[in-house]
């Protein structure tokens, strides 16, 4: 791992542990075994250092999104597969998932970097699949975004649950789960 991992990986688990406003740099230098003189040749300062783990992290999830999506199936096997791998995501990588859900709406977090639409297209590929949905008249007619955030507000709820023991998401709760965000949005 490279020192400038060392320290994102370092801030990550910093944030979640304390929390955005307790990190310091002193902090991120001791977790990350770096100097300081090391931090500032990749970042300019924290804020610069936590918009790159909020890009990393974004970046990541949006890649784990589309594992396994297949543009050929019905729109209502789509719909499963990205919010199966949003799930997963979010069990599989609670650091990153959480930071994510907590920091979106952050001012720290830089508007450009909010509005970031990932190399793998995943935000596309969903916001495709709800306008379609909507054409086809089988998903409610709202705003794309509106429609996407309580899609994800669900599976966010859910996991949220799932993180402090309320459930332990068996194979049952999950299909469940899954299909309660697609009848959220149905007609």
């Amino acid at each position: 791992m490279s020192k400038r991992e060392d320290i994102m990986n370092a801030t990550l688990d910093l944030i979640d542990e304390e929390g955005l406003q307790s990190v310091t740099f002193a902090k991120i230098l001791k977790r990350a075994k770096v100097g300081s003189g090391t931090v500032f040749n990749y970042f300019h300062n924290k804020e610069d250092l936590v918009n790159e783990v909020y890009r990393d992290a974004r970046m990541h999830m949006g890649q784990c999104l589309l594992l396994g999506y297949n543009s050929e199936l019905s729109l209502y096997e789509r719909f499963k597969c990205l919010q199966l791998n949003r799930l997963k995501f979010a069990i599989t990588f609670p650091k990153e998932f959480r930071f994510i859900d907590s920091y979106s709406y952050s001012p720290y977090i830089s508007t450009e970097l909010r509005m970031l639409d990932d190399p793998s297209s995943s935000r596309e590929v969903v916001m495709s699949l709800i306008i379609e949905g909507q054409k086809q008249g089988m998903i409610k007619e709202m705003d794309a975004q509106l429609c996407h955030s309580v899609i994800h507000g669900i599976i966010t709820a859910i996991v949220k649950g799932y993180y402090v023991q309320k459930y332990p998401l068996s194979e049952q709760q999950v299909q469940q789960t899954l299909e309660s965000s697609w009848k959220a949005i149905l007609v």
